[in-house]
């Protein structure tokens, strides 16, 4: 019913830069809260940023100044600037969304959505 498209990963230097976007399609009657995620090899998946309806942020602290998280609801889009990257930040990262859609019968309802994850890899 509801599909996550993510992209703008790619390989970048140490203190280089990159725009993560995901965006979400489908018959989409409001996003609630949108989330990024991201797993490295061996590790397991951890929560970096998020961002309520109303606007509210959270970082995780290992990202916190350097990473921001912002979202286009006109687009049902969700985005995060990465700046100052750090090997350590290397990893498949997910976007993640709580939505209120209309299902085959016409119903609403709520679920939380994943994208299928974009690579990011931080090396010289």
């Amino acid at each position: 019913q509801v599909q996550l498209v993510e992209s703008g990963g790619g390989l970048v230097q140490p203190g280089g830069s990159l725009r993560l976007s995901c965006a979400a399609s489908g018959r989409i009657f409001t996003i609630y809260d949108m989330e990024w995620y991201r797993q490295a090899p061996g590790k397991q998946r951890e929560l970096v940023a998020s961002i309520s309806s109303g606007g509210g942020t959270n970082y995780a602290d290992s990202v916190k100044g350097r990473f921001t998280i912002s979202r286009d609801n006109a687009k049902n889009t969700v985005y995060l600037q990465m700046n100052n990257l750090k090997p350590e930040d290397t990893a498949v990262y997910y976007c993640n969304a709580l939505i209120k859609y209309t299902d085959d019968v016409t119903r609403r309802r709520t679920s939380m959505f994943w994208g299928q994850g974009t690579q990011v890899t931080v090396s010289s």
